[in-house]
């Protein structure tokens, strides 16, 4: 029958029940798809009106009370857009629906087909058959690898499903079953287009203020996340007691980079762009976020684990987790609550370790991207910092030559902040290589920038091992002076010194309404003169380059002007530390002798 639709003849010709009796047979997608990608230009314009019959023919089926016809009808219309992108990559998205559908019919037929996935969708249909029109949709938006250039979604723009998609999310039966795929459905349809148009997924999605629907996401990819970081943690604990484990204890860490390997689990962009979008367009969503979610019995637990689908590339198969069934594991008994923030930085503390391959890097630059968005939101900011709310939250740190791995355990309890933070740092000490990621560096440091401004304004002050801040960004300014001239080959470095200078400004001028005691200030001071050096240096070096005349000089000269503050404070102290280390004889001075108190 197949054959019969790509000869030149009407297929419906000689036998009028030609249609019928196609869509109550089993498909036969692979067949249908390779004949679709054999047929060449010429035979194109022959059976053109042939495929066009089909298209119309799978659309008049999903009206059909048999729900076989409408299964092969869904599954006939996946074969025929994935066939036809196949074969016509270099195509403009015209000729494509002139293929498919007529270019002078493509309105209407596109109107039927939306309209009847919508009242499927909707409507008291099984969840098979609800399953495989998302399945549809998803085939549909991703057959081109830039969705911007897949014409065919301005048919789906015009005839909205957004409305559908939202009632999957704010059910919690269809949710179980679909939450997945509408929630990565619904971000790719937000990509479309998006500075080029006014996309009417974006404008409804960023004025959602349903609560079941907007809870309904966030559990979503809460599981999603959760069942990622569940899979690590087993591979990681797969990994310890084993031969991997002995072998580096033996001979140091050399093999460390080989264990990483094993631990790699595939990343889940579709969630991580479907969290973005959440976080960036719409504002209700930031409280879905701190949203704890219900206390659990760590004795239901189940004892056999859940077997788990892996991800397909485009993201499209959910991940088997019942997040009420099957929890991730408290650290604490006493602390039995997550939210979807804390699960967020433990799957950004994972995806972060390994940057070196562009999939991994671009998974960290949309981590740093949504936390960017969260650290730029009032209420999010608040909920981070506010005192009341502590949690545990145990991050996973890359194993390193100069650092034994911590375990897990007495994390103490603290503001979501200090997590926040934590991985700040854990980045900024970890990636400090040879294919620097710069973009991600700036990304950082900008980050912890915006959460000190908010200090700054409400007066917060942190309890926080600053002093651990302090030292890694200066190591940052040290990596950047002994690798210039390599780095400055690719990137502008005094951009991110800039910041980073600029970091300790912050604390040296406003450090009263935000430093936790004034003991924190001498040690401000302390860091900052002992390791003068560095400082002195990055200071040789920009003013080496603002004096001659190059690419860089405005942005080098930028970062002299910046260094007024911290040069003063190294020049007021050491002249009187040498003079205080000579008058008492003393060669090496200790931390306490070392304070700016005694010199002030």
């Amino acid at each position: 029958m197949y054959d019969e639709i790509f000869a030149k003849e009407d297929p419906a010709k000689n036998n009028p029940r030609f249609w019928d009796e196609l869509f109550l047979m089993k498909v036969n997608l692979e067949y249908l798809e390779s004949k679709l990608e054999s047929v060449n230009g010429e035979e194109v314009q022959r059976i053109q009106d042939n495929i066009n019959s089909l298209f119309h023919h799978c659309v008049q089926a999903l009206g059909e009370e048999h729900q076989i016809k409408v299964v092969n009808a869904l599954q006939t219309l996946c074969a025929l857009f994935r066939g036809v992108h196949q074969k016509n990559k270099s195509a403009s998205g015209f000729d494509i629906i002139n293929m498919l559908m007529g270019f002078d019919k493509a309105e209407q037929r596109m109107k039927d087909l939306m309209e009847r996935l919508d009242s499927l969708l909707c409507g008291d249909s099984s969840e098979s058959l609800k399953s495989l029109c998302l399945k549809l949709l998803l085939c549909l938006v991703t057959v081109t690898d830039n969705i911007s250039q897949n014409t065919i979604l301005e048919y789906v723009m015009i005839n909205s499903i957004f409305e559908a998609i939202l009632q999957i999310l704010s059910d919690p039966s269809s949710r179980g079953q679909h939450g997945y795929d509408a929630v990565v459905l619904l971000a790719l349809l937000v990509n479309y287009r998006k500075y080029e148009s006014v996309n009417p997924y974006i404008v409804k999605l960023s004025i959602v203020d349903d609560e079941p629907t907007l809870d309904g996401m966030g559990v979503v990819l809460h599981q999603a996340l959760t069942e990622y970081n569940r899979q690590y943690k087993d591979k990681e604990e797969e990994n310890q007691g084993g031969f991997f484990s002995t072998l580096t204890s033996m001979v140091g860490s050399m093999f460390i980079a080989d264990v990483d390997e094993k631990l790699s689990v595939q990343t889940n962009e579709a969630i991580l762009l479907a969290l973005y979008e959440a976080v960036h367009l719409n504002r209700n969503f930031i409280t879905v976020l701190a949203q704890s979610h219900p206390e659990i019995d760590i004795t239901v637990t189940p004892t056999t684990p859940t077997p788990t689908t892996p991800t397909t590339p485009l993201g499209t198969t959910p991940p088997s987790l019942d997040v009420m069934n099957n929890p991730e594991l408290p650290l604490d008994p006493n602390l039995q609550t997550s939210n979807l923030l804390i699960t967020f930085l433990k799957y950004a503390s994972i995806v972060m370790q390994d940057t070196k391959d562009e999939h991994r890097l671009n998974s960290a630059r949309l981590c740093l991207i949504i936390l960017t968005c969260i650290a730029e939101d009032q209420y999010a900011d608040a909920f981070l910092h506010d005192d009341n709310i502590n949690f545990r939250v145990s991050l996973h740190r890359m194993p390193m030559r100069h650092r034994k791995k911590t375990p897990g355990k007495n994390i103490p309890s603290r503001p979501l902040v200090c997590a926040v933070l934590d991985l700040m740092v854990e980045f900024i000490v970890t990636h400090m290589m040879k294919e620097f990621p710069m973009d991600l560096y700036l990304r950082c440091v900008q980050i912890i920038h915006k959460l000190l401004c908010y200090q700054k304004k409400c007066r917060i002050r942190l309890h926080y091992t600053w002093r651990e801040l302090w030292s890694a960004v200066i190591n940052l300014l040290k990596f950047l002076l002994s690798n210039e001239t390599a780095l400055l080959a690719k990137h502008n470095i005094f951009h991110l010194a800039l910041l980073v200078v600029n970091l300790f400004n912050m604390f040296i001028t406003y450090g009263d309404t935000f430093l936790p005691t004034s003991n924190s200030y001498d040690e401000l001071y302390y860091e900052i003169v002992r390791m003068h050096q560095v400082f002195d240096n990055l200071y040789c070096m920009v003013l080496r380059v603002s004096t001659n005349t190059g690419q860089w000089k405005e942005a080098a000269s930028k970062v002299t002007h910046a260094l007024v503050n911290i040069r003063a404070i190294i020049n007021h102290f050491n002249p009187k530390i040498e003079s205080y280390a000579a008058v008492n004889h003393i060669s090496q001075l200790s931390e306490e002798q070392h304070q700016p108190g005694p010199f002030r």
